[in-house]
């Protein structure tokens, strides 16, 4: 199981309307021998709820560029002989994992869509109104009032998906990052010796041998400036924070390999200083361009684990993903006392 993101889009902007709750009856039992029975006027049903349910099979935001309103049904009104009118339709949509949805008006944080199956009410249905029968008292016996339903307003929401990866791939454009997701993954990114070929990102599942799987994340190349929103800066630096592993990919064939590793992190620190504080690993990639004698010399002296790899030959690719691996399953075995890497 892979996926490949297109036409990705991580925020939208859409409008919904919870349904109006039912009017109450004014209605009298009418029976045989009976001239002047009682009230009998039912509730107004309630009006139906919006919810929002994050679904793991989702990956963008692309659908709410289409389609901008969702409204749930009212509630029906009530009937005689103390019938309660039915509850509106309900509206449930589905949203990637990751997805934040906000109130656009007073910017409160609505939900929060991280777990699969995750449902959350942003939008409460009416309620109904009394029936004459619920106003009967010992001094009013024949009410000849009810209640209307209540009204619902229309809300303007905002969505932003944050992606939901265990390793967030991070380097300069062209560093070979698409190609080492393609190697350890069966995504196929788009793939050329260009900057910013990725222009959006791009997701994989790498398969374990012991049937565990986790989530990789191509980001698009960072650019010095990108936290101010240089480059493709600001549109993908947010989909960083969710993930536990960072995996700087530095181009071997560039030198300067410390500059560029103090370049990256200090663009997500001035970013968001957090981001800096999940497990680290740096990856030495093209080192099918250097010779047996410049492989070995190459070191780097730096407080985070490296390895050498060639995303383009396969070199070195297994011992990376045994060590992430074992980062991801050691971390939630000592957490959890077992595995619980996603999809095992």
């Amino acid at each position: 199981m892979s996926a490949t993101i297109k036409r990705f889009v991580d925020y939208a902007e859409i409008s919904v309307k919870a349904g109006n709750g039912g009017r109450g009856c004014v209605s009298f039992r009418r029976e045989k021998y009976v001239p002047k029975g009682g009230p009998d006027g039912g509730n107004g049903g309630d009006g139906g709820d919006i919810f929002f349910q994050a679904h793991f099979s989702l990956f963008t935001l692309r659908d709410f560029k289409y389609r901008k309103f969702y409204r749930a049904k009212n509630g029906e009104d009530g009937k005689g002989k103390d019938k309660t009118g039915k509850k509106g339709k309900d509206v449930l949509i589905k949203v990637p994992l990751g997805t934040i949805i906000k109130n656009l008006e007073t910017d409160a944080v609505l939900a929060d869509l991280v777990v699969d199956g995750q449902r959350e009410v942003v939008a409460k249905g009416g309620k109904g109104g009394r029936g004459n029968a619920s106003f009967k008292t010992p001094t009013d016996r024949s009410p000849r009032r009810a209640e209307p339903g209540e009204k619902k307003e229309t809300k303007r929401l905002s969505l932003e998906l944050n992606l939901i990866a265990d390793v967030g791939i991070v380097g300069f454009p062209n560093a070979g990052k698409s190609t080492l997701l393609a190697k350890i993954t069966e995504a196929r990114p788009k793939i050329d010796d260009y900057p910013f070929t990725t222009l959006s990102p791009n997701l994989g599942v790498v398969k374990l041998q012991n049937f565990c799987r986790f989530v990789v994340a191509d980001l698009p190349g960072l650019i010095e400036g990108a936290h101010q929103g240089k480059g493709l800066g600001l549109q993908f630096l947010r989909h960083i924070k969710r993930t536990k592993i960072l995996l700087f990919l530095l181009d071997v064939s560039l030198k300067n390999l410390k500059k560029q590793l103090a370049a990256l992190k200090k663009e997500l620190k001035l970013y968001d200083q957090k981001i800096l504080e999940k497990k680290k690993f740096v990856a030495l990639n093209k080192i099918d361009l250097l010779s047996g004698k410049e492989k070995e010399k190459l070191k780097l002296q730096i407080d985070i684990p490296y390895l050498k790899i060639s995303a383009l030959t396969g070199e070195g690719i297994t011992e990376l993903l045994e060590l992430l691996e074992k980062e991801l399953v050691g971390n939630d075995q000592e957490k959890r006392g077992k595995k619980v890497v996603r999809f095992c």
